[in-house]
């Protein structure tokens, strides 16, 4: 009968809904590839141009939580996109209002969506710095902070981490950064937290915040700063943003040098 033919069709859809918004593995291949791919290939623009549009129509210029409302609307109701997200942005929001830094590191630009949540909760005079190696998320991200009108308090410098970090002294003069958010590359993250303490840049007291340490996850980065006795780290249990596929991020205090040895 057709009827039922179309009723078990719409069980289907909606198992496979289920299945891609609670299992990492199809969420990420189905958001992050097949959707992404099938959409650009429509419409012949980027995800990053098509949330940057939605941004440019829907939030009031000068308003950075207007814009924060409606990337989230968009990913929520449109589009999936690699953001923190609404959920995670709460915790990040509680972390940064904790830690009240003076200098802000955010590796991982994308559309600027984090950098926006960050620096609408900070004073003018605070140093925010955020590295992008892609110069098409960057060129996005520009567009989407001066939407929100934080355009003169937030420094998108273009390049791969791995090659700024080393410079920031240089480049900013900047000793150390109060607060570190990761949100880049996951294999990068180990490396990119080594190559901050080996340069210095943080002191007694910085925070780094880690996102998407479940999903795709970054096992060798918890290995490290949870064994390390230089870091005191915490877990903050939440979901893949837009999903219900379990994430998380981790917040890793720095501690110092201290004279006793790292457990191997």
């Amino acid at each position: 009968e057709p009827w039922s033919i179309l009723v078990l069709v719409l069980v289907l859809i909606l198992v496979l809904v289920w299945l891609v918004q609670s299992n990492a593995t199809l969420a990420l291949l189905w958001y992050d590839f097949l959707l992404e791919t099938a959409l650009d290939f429509i419409t012949r623009t980027s995800r990053p141009q098509r949330l940057l549009q939605a941004v440019c129509i829907n939030a009031v210029r000068g308003n950075p939580d207007s814009v924060i409302a409606a990337i989230d609307h968009f990913c929520q109701n449109q589009e999936w996109a690699m953001n923190v997200g609404d959920e995670k942005g709460a915790i990040l929001d509680s972390v940064v209002m904790e830690t009240s830094p003076s200098t802000v590191l955010e590796l991982g630009t994308y559309c600027g969506y984090s950098a926006v949540r960050i620096m609408r909760l900070l004073p003018p005079a605070t140093r925010f710095i955020t590295l992008e190696m892609n110069p098409d998320y960057a060129a996005v991200a520009r567009q989407v902070i001066q939407h929100a009108g934080l355009q003169d308090k937030v420094c998108l410098v273009e390049g791969k981490s791995a090659d700024l970090i080393p410079k920031m002294a240089d480049m900013f003069g900047i000793r150390t950064f109060d607060f570190v958010f990761f949100d880049h590359w996951k294999d990068c993250y180990l490396p990119d937290i080594r190559l901050l303490e080996d340069c210095g840049l943080l002191d007694q007291g910085s925070v780094v915040l880690a996102d998407n340490v479940l999903c795709p996850g970054a096992p060798e980065y918890l290995d490290y700063v949870r064994s390390s006795l230089r870091f005191s780290s915490r877990f903050y249990r939440s979901h893949l943003e837009y999903t219900r596929v379990l994430d998380g991020l981790e917040r890793s205090e720095y501690l110092g040098h201290r004279d006793a040895q790292r457990d191997q």
